[in-house]
């Protein structure tokens, strides 16, 4: 009951805060969207792609090598060699960061000519590199809080960067707006370095003054060894995964041209879907994975015990939980698309492509979850195979598929991607377990449930929903009458 209540108290934490991050970003993403336009989104994304795989070379593993040397330190109760450990983390995490911005600056003006089409001018990454040596020691910054179960400084510190990042970026368009698409992407990536950057000058005076609340006497050890141990493994198999999908991305638009789309369309259609639509459906999903993310410790704990009664129960319960919830959200979009496309857009753009991805929505929320539960089984390995996998088959579709079918090829891809991870997870689960699955109450009655809901909605609500209120409306009633729905027929296991 203790680790129940723990558990709970700490979901609920890390879901309000993850909630507030989550809902400032997408109101961004949308007012970014409607500002500078589809293709001006498509570009950006593109740049955020390259942008994440040069963090993942600047970080080189070193957040979880940071939480986990750290935590060995603490358990021995050794403060002294913490503080020597923090600054060898600083200093390997500094060094990365550099490596990494030298390799996006020299790599800029190919980048801009062969993948971006001279969209944006080259600088644009020379302003981008600045900020990497700050993300990456503000990685080894948050994996020292993480270790010492501060949390919530890094929750504070996200709040402060993401509260930065839009006040800079939303002036600087104020600003440049008038003078074009690469201005336009200038002012975004100016208001990430800036954001970058004073989030790590900020989580620096959070640790220095943790620091400050002991006087320790500094330790002559050195951790390098056990650092590179630890960092350098996690970061290979980063790079691999990382450099797959960022190729992932740039390929889209691409391969998109070769079925006859001219370059701002294809940029303008990976825009929509990529910058306006997965964000918008993706959503909701904030509520599963704060609570997902606590399930690595609580698998390890009853896997370690061997209790796998327990383990399946639980399981039972996360899948019953995860299905009535996202078959939930699918029918909100499955019937509403036209609404909430014209009351976040103003326009039905958006609408045919909510209509077509909603269905996938199981599939993505169940994915995370079940990548959680297998690595808290010890099935890290099984969770990086299937990744990886599905980036090698997802690229394969992408280049052959795209030219010939066009957008409709690329929606194809989605399907196949998101059935195939979250397919290979589920079964490499079940082959683990040996869970039962309950068709009839996690997916008929939910299903039945919606239709309900919708019934009662269009009794309910007459008036034609045009704006936020009413829409936020029409989804509570909704909401209500489809748990009202399951409430009385779902019976507990």
């Amino acid at each position: 009951m203790n680790r129940l209540k723990v558990f709970l108290i700490n979901g609920f934490i890390l879901t309000c805060t993850a909630f507030i991050i989550r809902f400032v970003g997408l109101s961004f993403g949308i007012y970014i969207s409607n500002k500078i336009g589809a293709e001006a989104v498509g570009v950006f994304q593109l740049i955020i792609s390259i942008y994440m795989f040069s963090i993942t070379i600047a970080t080189s593993g070193i957040n979880l090598a940071v939480t986990s040397l750290v935590s060995r330190e603490l358990a021995f109760n050794d403060k002294c060699n913490t503080n020597k450990l923090v600054k060898n983390c600083l200093f390997y995490s500094l060094i990365f960061g550099i490596i990494s911005a030298i390799i996006l600056s020299l790599s800029a003006n190919f980048i801009c000519s062969k993948l971006l089409h001279n969209k944006v001018s080259s600088y644009l990454f020379y302003i981008i590199s600045i900020s990497l040596p700050f993300i990456s020691m503000s990685a080894t910054l948050n994996g020292y809080f993480t270790a010492l179960r501060k949390n919530g400084k890094n929750a504070i510190n996200k709040i402060f960067e993401q509260s930065i990042k839009i006040i800079s970026a939303t002036y600087l368009l104020s600003l440049f707006m008038p003078s074009g698409l690469e201005y336009m992407c200038l002012s975004l990536v100016i208001g990430e370095a800036i954001s970058e950057i004073l989030s790590f000058i900020f989580a620096y005076f959070l640790y220095f003054f943790q620091k400050r609340s002991y006087i320790i006497p500094s330790s002559k050890k050195n951790f390098i060894k056990d650092i590179f141990s630890i960092a350098l493994p996690v970061g290979i198999t980063s790079y691999i995964r990382s450099g797959l999908s960022s190729l992932k991305q740039l390929l889209i638009p691409l391969r998109l041209e070769k079925s006859g789309l001219s370059c701002e369309t294809a940029i303008s259609n990976y825009g929509t879907i990529n910058g306006m639509v997965l964000p918008i459906l993706m959503f909701p999903e904030v509520i599963i994975n704060s609570f997902s993310a606590l399930l690595v410790p609580e698998f390890t704990y009853f896997y370690t015990k061997k209790d796998f009664c327990k383990i399946k129960l639980i399981i039972s319960k996360i899948f019953r939980i995860s299905l009535l919830f996202s078959i939930g959200v699918t029918s909100i979009f499955l019937f509403y698309s036209d609404k909430i496309s014209y009351v976040i857009y103003n326009n039905y753009t958006v609408s045919f492509y909510l209509k077509i991805l909603c269905p996938l929505i199981a599939f993505m929320y169940l994915d995370s979850v079940v990548d959680n539960i297998l690595k808290g089984l010890n099935e890290q390995l099984s969770v990086m195979k299937c990744n990886i996998l599905d980036l090698f088959i997802s690229i394969f579709c992408i280049f052959f598929l795209l030219p010939v079918f066009g957008i409709y090829g690329y929606l194809f891809v989605i399907f196949i991607s998101e059935l195939l991870n979250s397919g290979i997870s589920i079964l490499q689960l079940k082959k683990v377990t040996n869970f039962s699955f309950d068709f009839k109450n996690w997916i008929i009655k939910p299903f039945l449930a919606s239709i309900f809901a919708y019934f009662v909605c269009s009794i309910l609500v007459k008036k034609e929903c045009t704006d936020t209120i009413s829409l936020i409306l029409l989804i509570f009633i909704f909401t209500c009458a489809y748990f009202l729905f399951l409430l009385i027929t779902v019976k507990d296991n």
